[in-house]
């Protein structure tokens, strides 16, 4: 299967169609299914794209609205890959207030993609998140693991090309 959104082509390989449906099959019969499913497939495709939710619908045989909704529902989900380096920005209260949303737009902005993509290289994918618990360091972004505060939005070029942008 392959369809192209948010500047992503979907592809799957044989191994994860042949995983995904072990993992059907193995749970089609249990009750309260869809969750472990889920979250047992975005493990194998690392998001899940509209083909992944649709095979999950029919093998569960549920509407593939129920399976849209429980993933827009959850933030453990995802609809589009997630890039090499995983950019989490705060927008917390705290953060917002110190500039957190200028840094959100300057990175969309410097990245060409929306909040929740993918770059269409897979190097770099853009997220907001609520807190990260270091409000005294605000405004605060993660890269992976990397923790960066006190940011302005001119940082956003220098950091960046340490990760290679």
């Amino acid at each position: 299967m392959s369809t192209k959104k948010a500047g992503v082509l979907f592809q799957d390989t044989p191994e994860q169609k042949k995983k995904l449906e072990e993992i059907i099959a193995a749970h089609k019969d249990q009750a309260g299914a869809l969750m472990p499913v889920l979250q047992q497939a975005q493990e194998v495709y690392g998001y899940l794209p509209m083909e992944v939710q649709a095979a999950i619908a029919e093998g569960l045989d549920i509407p593939l609205e129920e399976v849209y909704g429980v993933v827009t529902f959850y933030a453990q989900f995802s609809l589009y890959p997630k890039g090499q380096y995983k950019i989490s920005v705060c927008l917390g209260t705290a953060c917002y207030v110190k500039g957190s949303g200028d840094i959100y737009d300057r990175l969309q902005q410097k990245l060409g993609i929306k909040g929740g993509e993918c770059t269409p290289d897979g190097k770099f994918s853009l997220d907001a998140c609520r807190c990260i618990g270091a409000c005294g360091l605000a405004p605060v972004m993660t890269i992976n693991d990397e923790v960066y505060g006190k940011l302005l939005p001119d940082d956003i070029d220098d950091i960046l090309a340490k990760y290679g942008a």
